[in-house]
């Protein structure tokens, strides 16, 4: 994309998500924040290469559930992402504890 191209509504709003998880992780311990961080960059880096661009009705389905996803994670109760497997090596190397 250009840098004088505008996103689409759509566009905005998948990047407003992204960027909403970024700042809930900081919220997060450093371990979990990489943990989250990593997975929400997984996720989002795999959406963008496999989802159809044109697929206007599975990619809101994809934002409706990531906003669900989201307001999980807000939750003081809700101390992380255990689904996922991210090697402490990572974490401890960008985030020393």
């Amino acid at each position: 994309m250009s840098s004088h191209s505008k996103l689409s509504g759509m566009q905005k709003q998948v990047l407003g998500l992204y960027r909403s998880f970024l700042r809930v992780a900081r919220l997060k311990t450093p371990e979990e924040r990489c943990r989250i961080e990593s997975k929400i960059s997984d996720e989002f880096r795999h959406n963008a290469k496999n989802v159809d661009r044109k697929n206007f009705l599975y990619i809101e389905y994809l934002l409706r559930r990531g906003k669900k996803q989201l307001e999980q994670l807000k939750s003081p109760d809700t101390v992380g992402l255990y689904a996922f497997k991210v090697t402490h090596d990572i974490c401890r190397d960008k985030y020393p504890i």
